[in-house]
């Protein structure tokens, strides 16, 4: 989403980066807590919503699964006319790992914008799809987005920051900029980039490139545009915004996803509890056997 800018504040994020945990993405364990959101088969589990079109209404087919792989295909539209689109999974959350493996493929749509060519990303902490009018572009919500080399030799990088309808602080400073530019290097071509992001409510969120650390932002918040079409009430401007959905988008470029996988890093805290796990970094007294705070 939206035409990446390297500003002053695109620099700051960059520096920003030098203070997120070295290595975290690559961190051993735990592994058989990863939850698969994508089974390889079908779309069990994920709501589309297509501008234009109302929520469920997967328009042309648009995402689909082929030799396992969650891809989103445009060979069913005459012209792409802005029906920005969106798979939302089924579930909320607020403090997690998000993992997953993207591939640019083929041609852009015909009609679609200059700046959507090998352009995609997935929204975090997303409105729920059946909020969304028929005419919404995006969801509010905060975009890391993911862009492909040209093959012009110019750099373009990926797990970047966009805002639609959302604001958040690079270094302790309150920003507007809609697209923020990470540290990561350009992708060129058809390979498959791994992707991970650490969500921490709305504390803080890092953005990780093949196992590096690319950019990171703090205290998200309703507000800005870069969003039209959508309810009032569904943007409370200046409302912290610390959990939503996860979705994956569709901007008229072709792209293939896999291993979309989560931690969640949301649960039962006490030690004693046979739910606990020593990765959690928020208290959800549900989650225990019984009712019962954290324990030191």
């Amino acid at each position: 989403m939206g035409q990446l800018r390297l500003t002053a504040i695109g620099l700051a994020a960059l520096g920003l980066v030098a203070g997120v945990e070295g290595g975290w993405a690559n961190e051993p364990g735990s592994d058989g807590d990863w939850i698969p959101l994508f089974n390889g088969r079908d779309l069990d589990g994920w709501t589309a919503k297509i501008r234009h079109h109302e929520p469920g209404d997967n328009h042309a087919d648009t995402f689909r699964v082929e030799d396992g792989l969650l891809t989103v295909s445009y060979d069913g539209y005459e012209t792409f006319d802005d029906r920005f689109g969106h798979l939302f999974h089924k579930q909320s959350f607020s403090h997690y790992r998000l993992r997953l493996e993207y591939r640019f493929i083929g041609s852009q749509a015909p009609g679609g914008q200059a700046w959507a060519r090998r352009n995609s990303g997935v929204m975090l902490h997303a409105q729920a799809p059946e909020t969304m009018p028929a005419a919404q572009d995006f969801p509010i919500s905060l975009e890391a987005q993911f862009l492909g080399g040209l093959g012009d030799g110019k750099p373009r990088p990926t797990g970047n920051l966009c805002t639609p309808g959302t604001n958040v602080h690079v270094n302790g400073e309150f920003t507007e900029q809609h697209c923020i530019a990470s540290s990561s290097p350009t992708f060129d071509g058809d390979q498959w980039v791994e992707f991970e992001v650490r969500v921490l409510g709305g504390d803080r969120i890092t953005h990780y490139v093949n196992g590096e650390a690319v950019m990171a932002y703090t205290g998200p918040s309703y507000g800005g545009g870069v969003v039209a079409g959508h309810r009032p009430e569904a943007k409370p401007d200046g409302e912290p915004l610390g959990e939503g959905y996860i979705a994956l988008q569709s901007e008229s470029h072709p792209i293939q996803f896999r291993n979309i996988r989560l931690l969640n890093l949301k649960g039962c805290m006490n030690p004693k509890d046979a739910h606990y796990r020593h990765y959690f970094v928020a208290h959800e007294p549900s989650d225990c056997g019984a009712a019962t705070p954290p324990q030191d």
